[in-house]
């Protein structure tokens, strides 16, 4: 697991203790084997958790760049370098209930979230703030689900990134095992997506579509989650068409 950690010494000390986490590389296995192999899904293991940390970090800090307190912040009375550890370990822990069954996972991983959580939060918080940051975790988890509103702005952060995972070459699994629907076509549609400072608002989703096709994952997808978020009024999204004929398709602000 790399994550930028700009001098963030807690942060920097949870991925060391990630990193040397046996028992929960061997979660993110399991949900894999679940997600892949038995029901023919999109990665759920290690690279989609590298993605989904990695894109909560710059949404985060973007965020925060622009003058966007964070919930640890204003509501605890923690620090901004708390929140990144928030993100990031939510955004770990966010799918290993898959390594229970793909149905409700998300309950799966609280379960199995909350004990792993105290484990490698133990020796960076005293209490109250290891149970504050645990709590602020476990809500980040839960609101990854699609109808479940996110409360504080982290959860929004986990809730956008991990539905910004949905490039071309991450739906190739259900594509190639027989999968042809919209999802999956619409999928293949996206080229590459980046996370970028906006003109107008703090974040900018700069998505790049091969065919138009995509507007639906775009739509479906992304729209949905940020729309059922608490980074709406903070993030614009912007989707192209590549080629000759080059275009914006659509242009989003909530």
């Amino acid at each position: 697991m790399k994550v930028s950690t700009k001098g963030n010494k807690k942060l920097t000390a949870l991925l060391e203790g990630i990193n040397g986490d046996l028992e929960l590389q061997q979660l993110w296995e399991a949900a894999n084997i679940n997600a892949v192999r038995r029901l023919g899904m999109s990665d759920h293991g290690p690279v989609h958790i590298q993605i989904v940390a990695n894109g909560c970090v710059k949404i985060l800090r973007l965020l925060v760049e622009a003058g966007v307190e964070t919930s640890a912040v204003s509501e605890h009375g923690l620090t901004n370098e708390d929140a990144e550890v928030i993100v990031v370990l939510a955004a770990c822990l966010h799918d290993i209930g898959m390594a229970v069954h793909r149905d409700n996972h998300e309950n799966f991983s609280l379960m199995l979230g909350y004990p792993k959580a105290r484990q490698l939060l133990a020796g960076l918080y005293d209490e109250p703030n290891l149970t504050t940051v645990v709590s602020e975790v476990l809500h980040a988890i839960i609101a990854h689900r699609r109808d479940v509103q996110p409360l504080s702005l982290e959860a929004g952060v986990l809730k956008v990134a991990d539905a910004l995972d949905m490039t071309q070459g991450r739906s190739r699994i259900p594509f190639e095992s027989g999968a042809v629907n919209i999802h999956s076509v619409s999928a293949q549609a996206i080229e590459a997506v980046k996370i970028e400072k906006g003109e107008e608002l703090p974040v900018r989703l700069d998505i790049l579509l091969n065919n138009s096709a995509g507007i639906f994952q775009v739509d479906e997808l992304l729209k949905r989650k940020l729309a059922n978020s608490t980074l709406a009024p903070y993030v614009e999204v912007v989707a192209h068409l590549e080629g000759e004929e080059h275009k914006i398709l659509d242009i989003h602000k909530f």
